[in-house]
């Protein structure tokens, strides 16, 4: 890749920004010159990169001047702020929040998926909900073959989907429960310890949530297909990391189960683990802090001519927010997109 340009990680003592950091690294963005922002609550502290550490300076309008890309996940009302900022200085944000995933100036990319819309960009580029990247990195190799028609999909998401918070709040409802004491309920509306809550972000007037027509939304778009029609349930599981996704698809022409396991096998970010009889297929412990996209209970839908069934689970932190989020300024690099053409796009 080439060398010299600089990278700044908005919200750099996060989980995600932490593994932003770590992911570059670990990709080799070593001839780049690394930048960490946060809050003024953070300012002054130390964040890993590799074995050394990057000072954290506070985010403000003007941090952006002689950065290249922003990698943003500080949360929506910070990148809404200071987005705008960063590409009047002339930076190509890629933003993990969903504030600018469904506007139309800006690309939602997954790079195994749609690296050519960032060719497009005005500057601010969006990396797309967790559920949807993993789930969509396995469903588009099929719908290559043979166009998908309907999607149902089960998420089962792992409590590190709302940060340290989640994490924190199921380690200590499990360390009450076993000592006799009645848990706290801070982040989630019900006892996440030992439970599964059908209930991920806000209820809308149609009564699915959010979380479930993000899924809808970011796969027509993302397919650049309106006709996709997705009907999502997202449950929030006492795991620590992964998520794992029950999905059933229709398609317009068969595709066996068989060829379905081939063309999976040969897709980009892909793992197949599927074999059944000697109880083989992807768990949430095996795929936490690995970078793919993992695949398997792969089965012909037998109430119907043209479906399948599979089990999806991949890292949320990791390909689902940092992973895909260096993988979009990778692309940007190759494909020689890192520019801003009109600087006053989003002012």
């Amino acid at each position: 890749m080439k060398a010299n340009l600089v990278i700044a990680v908005v919200g750099a003592t996060g989980a995600v920004g932490r593994e932003m950091l770590n992911t570059l690294y670990a990709r080799d963005f070593s001839g780049y010159t690394i930048k960490a922002f946060a809050s003024s609550r953070s300012a002054g502290t130390k964040v890993a990169y590799g074995d050394d550490e990057i000072r954290v300076e506070e985010l403000t309008a003007k941090s952006f001047e002689g950065v290249d890309i922003a990698l943003f996940s500080a949360g929506g009302s910070t990148s809404t702020e200071f987005a705008p900022y960063a590409v009047s200085s002339g930076c190509v944000v890629i933003d993990n929040s969903s504030a600018w995933r469904m506007d139309e100036r800006c690309p939602l990319v997954i790079p195994e998926v749609n690296a050519h819309a960032l060719k497009n960009h005005n500057g601010i580029i969006a990396n797309p909900n967790c559920s949807t990247i993993q789930m969509l990195v396995a469903l588009k190799p099929l719908h290559d073959v043979s166009p998908i028609e309907r999607v149902i999909v089960s998420t089962y998401q792992a409590v590190s989907g709302t940060g340290q918070k989640g994490i924190e709040e199921l380690e200590t409802q499990v360390r009450q429960l076993f000592n006799g004491m009645e848990p706290d309920v801070n982040v989630y509306p019900h006892r996440i310890a030992f439970n599964c809550l059908p209930h991920i972000d806000t209820f809308l007037d149609n009564d699915y949530t959010k979380e479930e027509m993000k899924m809808v939304k970011e796969t027509n778009k993302i397919m650049e297909d309106e006709n996709i029609k997705v009907s999502a349930t997202c449950v929030r599981v006492p795991v620590f990391y992964s998520h794992s996704e029950s999905v059933n698809i229709e398609t317009e022409k068969k595709i066996s189960a068989k060829d379905a396991r081939a063309i999976l096998t040969q897709a980009p970010g892909v793992v197949v683990l599927d074999n059944p009889k000697e109880n083989i297929y992807p768990l949430a412990i095996d795929a936490t802090s690995e970078n793919a996209v993992f695949v398997g209970r792969i089965r012909e839908d037998e109430t119907i001519a043209n479906g399948l069934n599979m089990w999806i689970v991949s890292d949320n932190v990791r390909k689902g927010a940092a992973l895909n989020a260096v993988q979009i300024a990778e692309s940007l690099v190759e494909q020689d997109l890192v520019r801003v053409t009109n600087k006053l796009m989003f002012r």
